[in-house]
């Protein structure tokens, strides 16, 4: 199975979850984003590392980092592996003495510790067939890098989300994707595609 490369393009504040965050990761050859929900402290430790920042005292993901450097374990890729009901599967492939060895994680962590280790984050394309939500070129061209953002209060899909018809979920979603709302657009997408899976 031929592995995608993705790389960080977003980190937005939720709206809709306190002290969640929607990691924005796209496809590095195409126009496919692939938007995941992860904790505040998955979020800062991302975050920190991106901007440059050096925290007064290691946090988890340095330690880990400081950890694998003192026992020459070397981590050669992150891949984001499966998605079952909503919820992203990662692991770490890590190096040491020439042997291969993979460690199950939360795709948050992978992220934050990818990030430390400079190396390369992968997905398949069933992942971003499924889950993942495509800009069309205007929308490409104005690429954001790394941005911790609140923006203007959208309208709450969540409520009677049931009741809408495809078609108006369709334009809701490409609204939240005009708008780079990719927490609405991930919840209306996988709307979109659970009644997509019930007309098969």
């Amino acid at each position: 199975m031929n592995k995608i490369g993705l790389e960080i393009v977003g980190l937005s504040y939720s709206q809709t979850q306190s002290g969640a965050y929607a990691l924005v990761l796209a496809e590095q050859e195409g126009q496919r984003r692939l938007p995941i929900i992860i904790g505040g402290f998955e979020a800062q430790a991302i975050a920190i590392e991106l901007e440059d920042m050096t925290p007064s005292r290691p946090l988890t993901h340095d330690l880990i980092k400081s950890f694998a450097d003192a026992f020459q374990v070397k981590i050669d890729e992150v891949l984001i592996y499966n998605l079952i009901e909503g919820i992203f599967y990662a692991k770490l492939i890590c190096i040491r003495d020439g042997k291969k060895i993979e460690i199950d994680t939360r795709t948050s962590d992978a992220v934050a510790i990818a990030v430390r280790f400079k190396c390369p984050i992968y997905t398949y394309e069933f992942i971003l067939e499924d889950a993942g939500i495509v800009l069309d070129e205007e929308e490409e061209k104005s690429k954001t890098k790394i941005k911790s953002s609140k923006k203007s209060p959208q309208t709450k899909e969540k409520k009677g989300i049931d009741s809408l018809k495809l078609s108006e979920l369709k334009e809701k979603l490409q609204h939240a994707i005009d708008t780079e709302n990719y927490e609405e657009a991930s919840s209306l997408r996988d709307e979109i595609n659970k009644r997509s899976r019930k007309e098969n």
